[in-house]
């Protein structure tokens, strides 16, 4: 079982009802799998839960290369059958009942293993899927005291379940502290009851009280606490009119103590002790981002121009713009986290099958079709609201035919191919009208009006060019890009919506062009434009889509800042979702304050070495219209990423703020080079929560860091 009669169980066995569970247990004992990489990479390695119950240790084979661990919390997805690239690739069909991928969160590599039998694959499927089911549903409370419990077990080098003062500071690095000798004595004095020269039993569970008080949450709980130490429910109800600048009554209080507080005495009595104040500002409901703007809370009726679209650029791309691995698991991450728009570099391949990479550069390729079957099964899962697939095509007509007829198969009656309702359209259909719908962004042969008339039949050209250029290419380069290409009639009339144009000026656009034809543009020229003629811009986007894409010179997949195209209408502006954006949405409409910056709590380290402590500092960052744009910054802590406290306020004079953003940043301070990323959180500044609030954390990807966060007040006051 995880943990032992010294130290307290690490939450997941007792606290989730899974003491004796025969799925924990058979994880726990593990087992050999086959791990796959190639057709003749297939090695047998061993897998077992640690008993801390949430890292999984794989053996290695490799002389002087030590064992691998990795956190369930990383996990994604356990995907039964041969779902992977790299299974489907490598692996016969008659193992398909076999076969299992672990799927990770970061860019970490899949797992592809094979098991012994089908009925041991189930096994291991369902034992995964349980444990970390079971580790996500623990309360914030519980992932803090399950985080601190298996870094006492790594501290207890002698598994004696007793902790010397050595193995206190082991423990404190551990968590990120660094404190000296004379602090680590004091501590371990004041926990040491018995003079016996180790901690054991309730003199552990005294040092974990001294180490987890917050003493900003006593100041709070005390100002409102006026019934004998406790809050009644009109305490509660005067904290949350008063500081959380929130509607309440008496019966609200009533819920959140019978909901949260979990002392059982003071919840007979109908008060809310300590503890209870402190879960309940630890729920989502009382986080900074309320409930009511995480799940959809706008228009949704509006015409398709109308919305900021979740974009990407270049989508099949693991890692960078040259020479990285291309991949449909790399669609699979985009949809996932929302994106709305993925795009599809198409190139002539061998057996008539069309591929997928980055022309000109060293990239590796996918099948077209391949891509299309993983965002069929992907595009729903995070939004019901349409995906658009944006084609970049290089090729042959007889390979054009071959992508028209993937997409019609694969996606079916999902795909829009003629315009919703009677007659020729004069605007966008809504996102509402195209939920569950793909939408295909490409050349056209004719205008879409063409299709209603007589000579519907009569194309205009059969020749076409793609408009996509890099900032940083020659003109060899571009001119070589540019060349003419032959249209497959089947390949165009799927483009109903998105109908790729050059650019040729705003004037040329609202004259000649119709609404569903949109252009594309260069990261530099769709900054300019925006600079010099922010109206034009604007005025173009009311009508018109626009889509915006790296300069070509981030072959690192580095991204640029969306927010002044954004503020310019543009609704498509394409990121690498490589790496790491500050702000992620799918479909949002086109929309002075004070922050106190008081304390975080458990901030992860940046590197694993164990003399890696933090020194952190919070960023908080304003972005939307230029006159909005600002940064205000805290003081670094010293050797403290654990519960380091600032208590610094600053303040922000916001005039636009149904386009500005708020983003609160964790660096890592270092006097001699750039600070190091931490943790971020952005929302709409017009999202935010008033009074104290805990902020979550993400890591550079994008995923929740458990247990890590940021604890502010806020206050939007109304200009004078």
């Amino acid at each position: 079982a995880c943990g032992s009669e010294g130290m307290e169980t690490n939450g997941i066995e007792h606290r989730n009802g899974m003491e004796g569970d025969l799925d924990l247990q058979f994880l726990l004992r593990g087992g050999d799998l086959l791990k796959v990489r190639s057709p003749s990479w297939k090695k047998t390695r061993h897998f077992k839960l640690e008993e801390d119950c949430k890292t999984m240790w794989l053996e290695s084979k490799k002389f002087l290369k030590s064992n691998q661990t990795f956190s369930l919390d990383d996990i994604s997805a356990v995907r039964i059958g041969r779902q992977s690239e790299g299974l489907r690739k490598y692996t016969e069909e008659q193992v398909e009942g076999r076969c299992f991928s672990i799927m990770f969160k970061s860019r970490r590599k899949n797992l592809d293993l094979i098991a012994s039998s089908e009925e041991e694959a189930k096994q291991w499927i369902r034992s995964l899927q349980k444990v970390i089911s079971s580790i996500n549903n623990l309360s914030r409370q519980q992932k803090t005291e399950h985080w601190i419990y298996s870094c006492l077990r790594k501290a207890d080098k002698n598994k004696d379940d007793k902790m010397s003062q050595s193995e206190v500071k082991t423990f404190l690095r551990l968590i990120n502290i660094e404190v000296d000798d004379i602090y680590t004595e004091m501590l371990f004095q004041k926990c040491d009851k018995s003079k016996s020269g180790y901690l054991a039993g309730e003199e552990i569970e005294h040092f974990y009280d001294l180490l987890t008080h917050r003493e900003e949450i006593d100041v709070i709980y005390g100002a409102y606490a006026k019934t004998t130490g406790f809050m009644s429910p009109e305490n509660l109800v005067e904290f949350m009119m008063k500081e959380q600048r929130e509607k309440a009554c008496l019966a609200d209080a009533h819920n959140i103590i019978n909901k949260y507080d979990p002392d059982e005495s003071a919840k007979e009595k109908n008060l809310l002790s300590r503890d209870g104040f402190l879960m309940y500002l630890h729920h989502p409901e009382a986080l900074i981002l309320g409930l009511e703007h995480r799940e959809l809370h706008q228009d949704m009726s509006q015409p398709l121009s109308h919305y900021f679209i979740s974009s990407s650029h270049n989508t099949y791309l693991m890692k960078d713009q040259l020479k990285g691995p291309s991949s449909t698991e790399a669609y699979v991450r985009a949809l996932l986290k929302g994106c709305r728009c993925v795009e599809l570099d198409c190139w002539d391949g061998s057996d008539d099958e069309p591929m997928i990479y980055h022309g000109y550069t060293l990239t590796s390729q996918i099948f077209f079709k391949d891509a299309i079957k993983a965002i069929k099964e992907y595009a729903f899962k995070t939004s019901d609201y349409p995906v658009i697939i944006s084609l970049e095509n290089h090729c042959s007509v007889k390979q054009q035919e071959v992508m028209a007829h993937h997409m019609s198969s694969i996606l079916g009656s999902a795909l829009v191919t003629s315009p919703l309702g009677d007659g020729m359209p004069t605007d966008f259909p809504s996102p509402e009208e195209l939920k569950g719908k793909f939408l295909i962004k490409g050349k056209r042969l004719n205008k879409l009006e063409a299709s209603f008339a007589q000579e519907a039949a009569a194309a205009e050209d059969t020749d076409v060019t793609e408009e996509e250029e890099s900032d940083d290419e020659d003109e060899d380069q571009q001119k070589a890009k540019k060349k003419k290409l032959k249209l497959a009639k089947e390949l165009s009339d799927m483009v109903i919506y998105c109908k790729s144009v050059h650019f040729h000026g705003f004037e040329d656009a609202r004259e000649n062009l119709s609404f569903y034809e949109m252009s594309s543009f260069k990261e530099k020229t769709a900054n300019k434009l925006a600079e010099e003629t922010a109206n034009g811009y604007i005025r173009h986007n009311v009508e018109k889509l626009s889509r915006i894409y790296p300069g070509g010179s981030r072959t690192d997949s580095s991204n640029y800042n969306p927010v002044a195209l954004w503020n310019a209408g543009c609704q498509m502006v394409a990121l690498n979702f490589q790496t790491s954006c500050g702000v992620r949405s799918s479909y949002v409409v086109c929309p002075r304050s004070c922050h106190q910056v008081i304390s975080a709590q458990q901030l992860p380290k940046v590197t694993q070495k164990k003399s890696s402590i933090l020194d952190p500092l919070v960023k908080v960052e304003v972005y939307g219209v230029p006159a909005d744009v600002a940064e205000k910054k805290t003081h670094p802590i010293e050797n403290n990423g654990f519960n380091p406290a600032w208590n610094e306020s600053f303040q922000f004079d916001v005039y636009v703020p149904e386009l500005a953003l708020v983003r609160f940043v964790v660096e890592d301070y270092d006097s001699k080079s750039d600070n190091e990323f931490v943790g971020q959180y952005t929302l709409p500044f017009n999202s935010l929560k008033m009074g104290y609030r805990h902020v979550p954390l993400l890591n550079k990807n994008g995923d929740l860091l458990p247990s890590a966060g940021l604890f502010v007040h806020v206050m939007v006051l109304d200009a004078e």
